[in-house]
Parts: structure tokens; C-alpha cells; sequence
């Protein structure tokens, strides 16, 4: 096929127009003995050549044009194919590395633009939690209503998704240091129980119809008190969702990550740490039995500045197990002492809600104070020696008032300061062994997007 476009150095004038009238296209390529196209030759070209005094026995490689436009086929790019037929060039060829002509193209024969393979990504921002913890519990808000106050900050769970052509299922989990290859989602999801058990209850919710790769880091530890196990749920939650023509909606995800995290693993615990993570920003929640709502707080930027100088989160180096305590918790409910300190913890997040929106930080203060005296009464496993020894330090040095995260007896401490102790706070925390961890208020929460190879 492409002879009919090729002519050798040893070719005349006059054999070049035979070529050029048997293909009809109006040019023909010279190439050496190593079929390597040293130039191009157009009717117009022999036309100029002949009127120049040229004669038809005249050896055809001293009239080609040697500075002629052609493509690499590593490196075709529609919108070069573009540029140069939009100019008076008709044909473009295409060449091997050597520079052995591959095809030609035309504008009848521009090359389809193909689906390329793609990777799904995404990031899920943490939660830190202020007021009426203990509260977003079905046992709790079945019968009362329930209020909680948090914001997302810029501590992320990354995960990237790619379809595989066959059923094979490849996990890789940076953050559990463990790799596992599974011949289709049934041995995944009848292996034995491991650390991988919340990612098989995702899974299994998903119930994905393909064999796919799975890479999952996050930005925090493990059992921390940030809602890590929603963030990483909500993770692949999202990359799963860019291969949905029917995408779910910020609700459903969450709805589908409490599925896996509490229906599927049977881990106890509340709804405020799945909806923080996929709706994001400072958000105030409340919980009935007929409903859920959620309600973002619009801070101004004043405020939100002033507030996240204020905070200091520290890591006490002890992991909890928030299944665990919230099921203490949970247990203990029908005490109707715990169950009235849940209450007023209600109301505090109510007044955490207006004193923020009223630019009041000090009253915010003694209010996430009351907050954390309140929830350390649901439960005999929520503080330790250790961890109030932490917190009695802290107020010692700068700390105005704090919490433990998330359903407590370890992880994070959030605190509370005056800016001008913001150092002397640091400085303490790092002096005890303890892990100061710089944040920012996120408001943004779950993202997801797809990558195309190259």
C-alpha cells in the first residue's frame, strides 16, 4: 500500500510522475536503500522544477523538499495534527524512529481519539470534633435529638483505583504495610479475618462487577480519634464512584460508608465522622430518628483564622479502640445520669454554634471545657492516669481548655489557647514525647477525580 507513495534515490523525474499519477494523491516520499524517507516531492514541486530548465531524465532526489513536516508515532498529538493541516499542507507522514515511513495522514484520515485506560483518585479529609459527642449514636438520638459540631482539617486518606482486565484483586495499604492479591472479590471476601476487614466491608458494599488495584496512604495513624476508618471508607468510596454512571450523592456515601463501617464490621459508634468527611468544612449536625441534617457553618475568614491559631492538636502516641468504647458507651445509655450529661452536651454544641457564628472564642473556650467534663462521664474507658495526667500538664502550659477526639482513651488531644501560649504549648508538648501535629482548617470535603494514562 504505501509503495504506491515511495520512489528510491535512483528514481528520474519522470518515474516520479508515474508514481504521483498512479496514486492520485499528488506527492511521493524518496527513501534510501535503508527505506529511510530523506524528503518529499509534489506535483507542484516538478512542475516549478521543470519550468526552472529541470529535464524529466533528471534523478528526482535533487528536487525534494528535505525540510518537510512529518510526525513521530510515539508522539502524535491531535492538536499538532491540527496546526499543520490547517495550513496549505495535505498530507503529513508518519515515521518510525529510523525515519521509515509508517502511514500517512490526511484530513479524511485523522486518527480516532481513543478511550484512554484511567485511574480514578481521591482525598478525604479528617474530622476534628468540638461539642455533643456521644450524641450522633442510633442507642441516643432514637429517642432525643442529637447535635454535634465539627470542622475537617488538612489531614487526608489518599486512594487511587485502576480496572484490571481480568477479576484479580490487588490491595496495597500503606498504611496497614500490607499487600494482598485476591483471584476475584469472592476469595476477598471469604478470606479470613485480618486487618484488611474494614476494606472487605467497603468492598462488599461496593460489590464492584470488575477486578481492579487498590493503593490506599493516609495522613494520620491508625486509631487516632480523627474518624480515620470513615475517611478511608469514604476514600474508595470515591474512587469506586468515578466508574459509576449512576453516581452517588454526598448523602449516599456516607449512608453506604456508615453501612460498611458499622452494619458490615459491627464496629460501634456514631454517624458524625462520615458525613464530616464527605461533606467537609465546619459543619453542625443533627441527628433524630426520622432524620439526619446537616447544616455548614458560613465562619468568616477573621474568624476561622483566629479560631485554627487557637487550636493545637497533639498526639499522645496511644492508639484507642472507639468500637470498643463506644459499645461501653452505648451500654451505658440507659443510666439516666449519662443520659442527661449527653443532653447538656447537646445543648453545648448548640451554644458552640452560636458563639462561633458570633465571633465569641473565649465563651467557646469554657464551653469545649464543659464539653470534654461531660463526656468523660459516659464511660470509665474514655480518659486514663496517663491521659489526664496529659491534660492537667497542658492547661499548666497555655492550654485554656481541650478534649480527647473522636470516642477517646487515646489519640488526639485537641487544645484550646490563647495565641501568645501557642509556643509555650509546643514547645511542652514536644518536651513530654508527644507528637504536635500542624493543621489547617479544610473546606473541602470528600474529592475524587480521574487521571488518564499518557
Amino acid at each position: 500500500m504505501l509503495d504506491k507513495f515511495l520512489i528510491n534515490t535512483n528514481a528520474l523525474i519522470n518515474d516520479a510522475i508515474i508514481k504521483i499519477e498512479a496514486n492520485s494523491k499528488g506527492f511521493v516520499l524518496v527513501e534510501n536503500d535503508d527505506k529511510q524517507v530523506l524528503g518529499t516531492l509534489t506535483d507542484g514541486d516538478i512542475r516549478r522544477a521543470l519550468l526552472g530548465g529541470a529535464q524529466l531524465s533528471d534523478l528526482a532526489l535533487n528536487y525534494i523538499n528535505k525540510n518537510f513536516i512529518f510526525l513521530d508515532d510515539n508522539s502524535i498529538e491531535h492538536e499538532t495534527i491540527y496546526k499543520r493541516l490547517d495550513q496549505e499542507i495535505t498530507f503529513i507522514p508518519v515515521l518510525d524512529n529510523k525515519k521509515r515511513l509508517l502511514k500517512f495522514i490526511t484530513k479524511d484520515t485523522i486518527p480516532s481519539r481513543f478511550e484512554k485506560l484511567i485511574t480514578a483518585r481521591s482525598k478525604s479529609p479528617v474530622r476534628i470534633s468540638f461539642g455533643g459527642g456521644g450524641s450522633d449514636t442510633t442507642a441516643f438520638f432514637k429517642d432525643n435529638n442529637g447535635a454535634v459540631i465539627n470542622s475537617t482539617i488538612s489531614l487526608y486518606s489518599h486512594c487511587s483505583l485502576s480496572k484490571r482486565t481480568d477479576s484479580k484483586i490487588n490491595i496495597d495499604s500503606a498504611d496497614l504495610n500490607i499487600k494482598k492479591m485476591y483471584l476475584n472479590i469472592e476469595e476477598l471476601l471469604n478470606s479470613e479475618k485480618c486487618s484488611l476487614d474494614l476494606i472487605k466491608a467497603t468492598i462488599k458494599v461496593i460489590n464492584p462487577s470488575f477486578g481492579f488495584d487498590l493503593y490506599i496512604q493516609s495522613d494520620f495513624p491508625l486509631r487516632s480519634g480523627l474518624g480515620g476508618s470513615a475517611v478511608v471508607v469514604s476514600s474508595i468510596m470515591g474512587c469506586f464512584n468515578e466508574f459509576r454512571i449512576d453516581k452517588w450523592s454526598s448523602y449516599e456515601i456516607a449512608e453506604l460508608s456508615y453501612e460498611a463501617e458499622r452494619l458490615n464490621m459491627e464496629v460501634s459508634g456514631g454517624w458524625q465522622d462520615q458525613y464530616a468527611t464527605v461533606f467537609g468544612g465546619f459543619n453542625f449536625m443533627e441527628f433524630s430518628d426520622r432524620q439526619n441534617l446537616i447544616h455548614p457553618l458560613r465562619l468568616s475568614e477573621n474568624t476561622k483564622n483566629s479560631f485554627e491559631q487557637n487550636l493545637i492538636l497533639c498526639y499522645t502516641n496511644t492508639a484507642h479502640k472507639s468500637g470498643d468504647i463506644h459499645h461501653d458507651q452505648k451500654s451505658n445509655l440507659d443510666n439516666k445520669v449519662i443520659q442527661e450529661n449527653v443532653k447538656k452536651n447537646v445543648k453545648i454544641a448548640y451554644k458552640m454554634r452560636e458563639s462561633l457564628l458570633k465571633e465569641n472564642l473565649n465563651e467557646f473556650s469554657k464551653l469545649f471545657e464543659d464539653s470534654w467534663k461531660l463526656k468523660k462521664s459516659y464511660s470509665n474507658e474514655i480518659s486514663t492516669n496517663y491521659l489526664d495526667d496529659i491534660y492537667e500538664k497542658a492547661k499548666q502550659n497555655g492550654a485554656l481548655s481541650g478534649k480527647l477526639l473522636g470516642a477517646g482513651g487515646g489519640g488526639y488531644f485537641l487544645f484550646f489557647t490563647n495565641f501568645s501560649n501557642r509556643n509555650r504549648l509546643i514547645n511542652w508538648i514536644k518536651s513530654e514525647g508527644l507528637i504536635y501535629t500542624n493543621f489547617k482548617f479544610e473546606d473541602l470535603g470528600l474529592k475524587s477525580w480521574i487521571e488518564r494514562s499518557n
